[in-house]
């Protein structure tokens, strides 16, 4: 898998100190082996929460890694979680949280971005580049990436000390949060910013489209970013996010997962989740033909 071995070499450059560095006191780790919770979801469509529940629980059946799970639904007002509220390393992930809070800051000084950070942002999404991050994560430094996480209500993130922005520590709550600020209108950020995210997003490399957009409708465009990173302790951290808009859907999928043996165990994973949600979301609404991923 060419963009497994590609991502591996560019996070280990970026964040080769995440090898070695402790995991805080409430993150996947302190969890790993607590009696598994449960999926929960909730729905306006009649028997769809019910079978979310079972093909979610399906999917994730014999896996080893601990798995976070968060969707939601407008059309059918759906919402599912599964240890929403656990701390996970961030890896590139947080770089959609940068983007946000970039964009949030510009909004605030009624500016648009400069040609060095639109170059930078498009580097850092689309590429999931570092050394752009980094650049962007100093210019904003822990003042400003904390008054976005504040002002996004995403209260459970922690970013990452000393530069060390992959170590951030994020949920699936927080980074559903994040996902509906970007696909919806609201007081955060505005629609300008929000139109610019879903553009990146939906442009990211061929190669780094895995993850959540396994199974997708076919009808509906898909915006997405992972992370990938591997430390001493617990092997892989192998995240997926990603939104669906347009063709009947409007909905946002976050997978985080921790402890993986290789990170393609991770990213099996989470394309076992998404395949589930797809297709019960797909059948809900009602749309054509779904993708194979």
């Amino acid at each position: 898998m060419v963009h497994i071995r590609r991502g591996r070499r560019g996070l280990a450059a970026a964040l080769v100190v995440g090898a070695v560095a402790p995991v805080v006191a409430g993150t996947a780790a302190a969890d790993a082996h607590a009696a598994p919770p449960q999926v929960r979801c909730s729905s306006d469509k009649a028997g769809l929460a019910a079978k979310l529940q079972r093909d979610i629980t399906a999917a994730l059946r014999g896996r080893t890694a601990l798995t976070a799970v968060s969707l939601h639904d407008r059309t059918t007002k759906t919402v599912c979680e599964l240890r929403a509220d656990q701390r996970f390393d961030s890896a590139s992930t947080v770089k959609v949280t940068v983007l946000a809070a970039l964009l949030w800051d510009a909004d605030r000084q009624d500016r648009r971005l400069t040609a060095r950070e639109a170059d930078l942002t498009t580097a850092m999404i689309t590429k999931s580049d570092n050394k752009a991050t980094t650049a962007l994560w100093k210019q904003l430094g822990t003042a400003k990436v904390g008054g976005f996480l504040s002002a996004a209500g995403m209260t459970r993130t922690v970013p990452g000390s000393d530069g060390h922005w992959g170590l951030t520590q994020i949920t699936a709550a927080d980074e559903q949060k994040l996902l509906d600020l970007i696909t919806a209108r609201n007081g955060v950020l505005s629609d300008r910013a929000r139109a610019y995210a879903l553009r990146l997003m939906h442009e990211v490399v061929p190669a780094q489209r895995w993850g959540t957009p396994a199974g997708a409708p076919r009808s509906a465009a898909p915006h997405v970013k992972n992370g990938w990173l591997s430390r001493d302790t617990d092997g892989w951290r192998v995240h997926g996010l990603g939104a669906f808009l347009g063709g009947g859907h409007d909905y946002s999928i976050t997978v985080l997962t921790h402890g993986s043996r290789t990170m393609a165990a991770g990213v099996e994973t989470t394309e076992a989740v998404a395949r589930a949600i797809h297709k019960n979301l797909d059948a809900a609404a009602g749309a054509g033909e779904t993708g194979t991923g």
